[in-house]
């Protein structure tokens, strides 16, 4: 779970300390959570429930789902975006790439998943 908050935390481009004030806890607190020494109690989370009411306390806890309840994307660019080429772009550079696969059929969507036990979806 320390790994997802650290993921939120750079996807909000929130710092250690800023996120303490904003929850109300210790710095401390928050670094011994984000290390992984100690686990977050529930006021911990029903603060962050309240700050931040679009974070997925279901991912944030399990890692099933979106990072956000809107499903909008925050993922932090260096781990989650996709890298060139864009598999669904035109592109002479890959000429062996398509966006249609057999029988006429297109491609809507590609799951990535990684050895952290996170996933990317690419639309």
């Amino acid at each position: 779970m320390n790994k997802r908050l650290q993921q939120f935390l750079a996807a909000e481009n929130i710092s250690q300390s800023k996120f303490a004030e904003t929850l109300g806890v210790a710095r401390a607190g928050v670094s011994h959570v984000l290390s992984g020494r100690n686990k977050p109690g529930f006021e911990f989370l029903d603060s962050l429930a309240r700050n931040y009411p679009a974070l997925s306390l279901e991912w944030l806890i399990s890692g099933r789902g979106r990072m956000y309840k809107d499903g909008r994307q925050g993922e932090s660019p260096q781990i989650f975006e996709p890298q060139e080429p864009n598999l669904f772009a035109e592109s002479t550079q890959h000429p062996d790439i398509q966006a249609t696969a057999p029988h006429g059929r297109k491609i809507e969507k590609v799951v990535l998943f990684y050895s952290d036990g996170t996933y990317q979806e690419i639309s």
